[in-house]
């Protein structure tokens, strides 16, 4: 007789198969001359300016961390646009805001030490930390590249949509372009850039900054990805409250209340706003379930910044 009971693996043995994957992708990472494992890469361009980036043309794609770009086959593929060398600036602080550069590292990002008056800085380390990656990829994967990616679960979604983050995007033309994270990111894998545009910086306004903030996450498995990532904030001027709702959702979402809502307002607003089809199914979450715990965080949100 087969015993059909599911014993779930321990958590020690998550952690090394992450640690393998991790290490297999992060050993793909060598810049030095072409050797690469993609293999049908023929060229590799090192811009140091603008104006050396040159035309765009089928095959091309701009290289940042890599972590993805060499996790898998990309046939499709024949030069790489090495972004390293134009040395955009990690951060910029300044009295308007954060700027942060396409081609920040998250370990950057997450060693960030901001003036005390930003009272929505503990939400940047709990968006890095949404990752649960090795330090490798801490160390290699980019703020840009994770929002390009488009994924529901890209925790630098998260925390650029509840800071009100906008993409400063170069054209091919030598223009740029400013659009909202809520506009830029459209699905699963999609986002707005056009063919030779690349994502320069996200801006995160000073106003923002000043919020306070509550953070929400749950994954299927304790070392899984993010099946339901909620952030709530609440101005200190008028106590204006938002919800940001992703990795539940295929694109993220921010829902905007003038004062705190009530329990119910809250709910209803939720399921009026987001439709069936946009709670996301994959698996690492039912929608049914996603959409269940995203009403019990969203309370639980409510509530704590009540005080």
């Amino acid at each position: 007789m087969v015993n059909s009971v599911f014993r779930p693996p321990s958590p020690l043995a998550f952690v090394l198969h992450r640690l393998f994957r991790r290490t297999v992708a992060s050993a793909a990472l060598t810049r030095t001359g072409k050797t690469l494992d993609l293999n049908t890469i023929t060229e590799i361009a090192t811009p140091r300016l603008r104006s050396e980036l040159g035309a765009w043309r089928a095959g091309d794609a701009w290289l940042g961390g890599g972590t993805w770009l060499f996790s898998e086959p990309q046939p499709h593929l024949s030069r790489l646009i090495d972004l390293a060398g134009l040395g955009w600036p990690a951060l910029r602080l300044g009295d308007s805001g954060l700027e942060i550069a396409a081609t920040c590292r998250i370990a950057e990002l997450d060693a960030l030490a901001l003036p005390p008056a930003w009272t929505a800085a503990p939400l940047i380390n709990q968006c890095c930390r949404a990752f649960l990656a090795s330090f490798k990829i801490w160390n290699a994967a980019t703020v840009g590249g994770n929002i390009c990616m488009a994924l529901p679960a890209g925790p630098m979604i998260s925390l650029a949509v509840a800071l009100h983050g906008r993409c400063v995007i170069w054209t091919p033309q030598g223009a740029e372009r400013r659009v909202a994270i809520t506009d830029f990111v459209t699905g699963p894998q999609r986002n707005a850039l056009d063919p030779g545009e690349v994502l320069r910086a996200i801006e995160l306004p000073a106003a923002a900054l000043t919020r306070r903030t509550a953070f929400r996450q749950i994954s299927l498995t304790p070392l899984g990805r993010s099946a339901a990532l909620l952030i709530g904030t609440r101005a200190p001027s008028d106590g204006g409250f938002e919800l940001t709702v992703t990795a539940a959702t295929a694109r993220p979402l921010r829902i905007t209340f003038a004062a705190l809502p009530t329990a119910q307002q809250l709910a209803q607003r939720i399921d009026a706003e987001i439709a069936d089809e946009l709670w996301f199914s994959d698996p690492h979450g039912a929608p049914a379930w996603r959409r269940h715990m995203s009403l019990q965080f969203a309370e639980q949100i409510r509530f704590e910044l009540s005080a």
